[in-house]
């Protein structure tokens, strides 16, 4: 498993800025080959700084999640996402504004359908606990919705599916509701898919469709921050549909 810091590096913007310092050096040996390296890695750092490039490869990506044949679903299982310091040391942790986000969607939805929850998601801070449990307490103080079910093991998408289906099964449960953001709802699905459960997306705060305004052309930091997610989520999405289609599918439980 990459850690989050080897993700960063491995995934553009940052290593584009790695390797435009990298042909700026090698330019000192093989002066062609190095700025070469360095003008096709300042472009398309500069590229994904477009608004308008990280808003088509999110929307992209968050088309065709309508869902294949789901079951009427038995629970609604929320993942897990960041945590944040509640102020200064020595401050406890808690859920961050990605998980919150989720935890509103959840619990309005557990409401609505009057559905059990599942709250997945092991330690994402080494000094806090894991982000299950601080999801489970905020679902209870900040929502008044409490938690069935709490998974605190899983550090990948793919542990959420295969530690919450181990979970749900044992309560005869195979058809869920799964609620995340929309630009991580096509991984998820592939994971959740793939350990065979049956699941009905609840895709949060999909992205708009381009508009072709002057705007979409300015550079802006925040840009990155959203290339890196979406190319985050199609590379990993990629990864997870190999090793989806490489392993055998469980058989669903007979409950």
């Amino acid at each position: 498993m990459l850690s989050a810091a080897a993700n960063i590096l491995l995934v553009p913007p940052v290593n584009l800025a790695v390797l435009a310092v990298a042909g700026l050096l090698l330019a000192r040996r093989r002066p062609r080959a190095g700025l070469w390296l360095s003008l096709l890695s300042g472009l398309v750092l500069l590229a994904l700084a477009l608004p308008i490039v990280p808003n088509l490869l999110l929307t992209a990506l968050e088309n065709g999640l309508a869902p294949i044949g789901a079951a009427p679903p038995q629970a609604i299982v929320i993942l897990g996402g960041d945590a944040a310091s509640d102020g200064p040391a020595p401050a406890q942790t808690t859920v961050g504004a990605l998980t919150l986000e989720r935890l509103r969607g959840g619990a309005a939805l557990a409401r609505a359908e009057n559905l059990p929850i599942l709250v997945t998601g092991g330690v994402v801070d080494a000094a806090g606990a894991p982000i299950a449990v601080l999801m489970a307490r905020s679902l209870a103080a900040d929502f008044a919705t409490p938690a069935r079910w709490v998974e605190p093991d899983a550090a990948t998408t793919w542990d959420n599916a295969t530690l919450s289906a181990a979970m749900l099964r044992r309560d005869g449960i195979t058809s869920i509701v799964l609620v995340t953001h929309a630009w991580h709802m096509r991984r998820a699905l592939i994971a959740f898919r793939g350990v065979g459960l049956s699941v009905l997306p609840a895709p949060l705060l999909a992205e708009h469709a381009p508009r072709l305004t002057a705007g979409a052309f300015v550079p802006r930091i925040g840009a990155w921050l959203r290339s890196y997610f979406a190319l985050h989520e199609w590379i990993g999405g990629a990864w997870y549909a190999a090793w989806a289609w490489a392993l055998p599918r469980p058989r669903p439980s007979s409950g």
